[in-house]
């Protein structure tokens, strides 16, 4: 038997997104599940670009960080409920904040190496309809109390049960490992790499403007859905001012003093879906589609936040991106100065300038400002954890198609568990 031969890597477009306006937790979205928000932002993929007959996309990728049981296979059902093909395959994945954008990748490697035409990939996240565990304890009784082997045993298991075992575990967003909720960890991020409350307000603001304007030029027009009467980002304040920033308390970091961080430099809780296209040039070409860009290089990385250097700031909770960005750019022959967009996800300000901070300490050149979250990002449109990538991805595709010449971004992630997602687009 001949050996098989390597597989030609083949470029991978990315041919539009979708996703639907994002909105603050308990809102406008408190009713909705995973599965119909990410739905909702697939139908509008499927209807956008013409893939509602038999075999259109070789499979549908995504994920959640916040799931229910239900939403065991959440990326199928989805599938099943939408527009597209239901004999379309479809999987999870979960990387915390970077899995858009790991759902992504995962897409993009097989239609790289031939394995399928084009694909979807995405996530989605509700804030709102947050599972309850049930009380671990509780959980012990009603174990032991299926285990019995008579009526008996059974009812003496079930005398165990005390008003304390009724309430129920609720999702914290905090590291089952520190205890230390995502704010704290970046407060003292903060405190290491000397992030001053007026860089971090000056940049909420600005992403604010910049989204504003954005939305106001069209710029998503084609990327957005309306659902549940939002057409637009319900976190978007467009008359943000750093005077008005300023005016807010702090909310992370009050256990020591100058506590910089408030709710207005970090992103609120979220809910959300967002989705994007992505095929071979091809599959592309055949349909008169046009690429907006293309995926050329992904990394990631992660950092000891546990046992590493934390309080010097070089293995803070939401650092790794530090570290994969050179990497990656190491591997593709770039430098920063090779990008004319970058888009940093902002989880909180402060974590966007330590990352920027760390960047150039490691010796990569000065981001220009100019060039950075050119339309705004997280701390304005809000934080649905698993759909941020896919929106970043479409958003840069967008923006870099906008150039008609060829040009290059460049997009990082921060993730829980101390973990960081990169990639390169290119316009070519």
């Amino acid at each position: 038997m001949s050996p098989l031969k390597p597989a030609a890597v083949r470029r991978v477009a990315v041919v539009g997104g979708s996703r639907v306006p994002f909105a603050r937790s308990d809102g406008p979205y408190a009713t909705a599940s995973n599965q119909e928000m990410l739905t909702a932002a697939l139908d509008g993929l499927v209807e956008r670009y013409g893939l509602q007959g038999p075999g259109a996309v070789g499979e549908f990728v995504a994920g959640a960080v916040l799931k229910h049981s239900r939403d065991f296979n959440l990326a199928r059902e989805t599938v099943l409920g939408s527009r597209l093909d239901p004999r379309t395959p479809a999987y999870d994945v979960q990387q915390a904040c970077g899995t858009g954008l790991q759902a992504v990748v995962a897409a993009a490697n097989k239609i790289a190496l031939g394995q399928t035409e084009a694909a979807v990939a995405g996530g989605a996240d509700t804030a709102s309809d947050a599972p309850l565990g049930v009380n671990d304890d509780l959980r012990k009784v009603l174990l032991e109390a299926r285990r019995a082997k008579s009526l008996g045993a059974r009812l003496k298991a079930l005398a165990k049960v005390r008003p304390g075992h009724l309430v129920p575990d609720i999702p914290r967003n905090a590291e089952p490992r520190t205890h230390l909720s995502m704010g704290e960890h970046a407060a003292v991020t903060a405190r290491a790499w000397g992030i001053t409350r007026e860089a971090q307000d000056e940049l909420a603001a600005t992403s604010h403007q910049r989204l504003a304007a954005a939305y106001e030029r069209g710029l998503f027009q084609d990327l957005v859905v309306p659902f549940r009467g939002l057409a637009r980002d319900q976190n978007l304040r467009p008359g943000s001012t750093v005077e008005k920033l300023a005016a807010l308390k702090p909310v992370f970091g009050l256990d020591h003093p100058g506590p910089t961080m408030t709710a207005g430099n970090s992103t609120p809780l979220t809910d959300g879906a967002a989705v994007v296209l992505l095929a071979s040039e091809e599959w592309a070409s055949a349909r008169g589609l046009e690429p907006l860009a293309y995926l050329t290089a992904y990394e990631t990385a992660a950092v000891d936040f546990v046992h590493g250097d934390v309080a010097g700031g070089e293995d803070g909770l939401l650092m790794a991106p530090a570290y994969a960005v050179p990497r990656m750019l190491e591997r593709a022959g770039l430098g920063m100065e090779d990008f004319d967009l970058i888009e940093v996800h902002e989880a909180f300000a402060s974590q966007v300038l330590a990352t920027l901070a760390a960047w150039e300490k490691r010796g990569l050149a000065p981001v220009d400002r100019a060039r950075l979250n050119v339309a705004g990002s997280s701390l304005a449109t809000g934080h649905p954890f698993a759909a941020t990538g896919a929106r970043i991805v479409a958003t840069l595709a967008k923006l870099l198609a906008e150039r008609d010449a060829p040009a290059r971004g460049l997009i990082s992630i921060c993730a829980a568990g101390g973990q960081g997602v990169t990639a390169i687009l290119e316009r070519a």
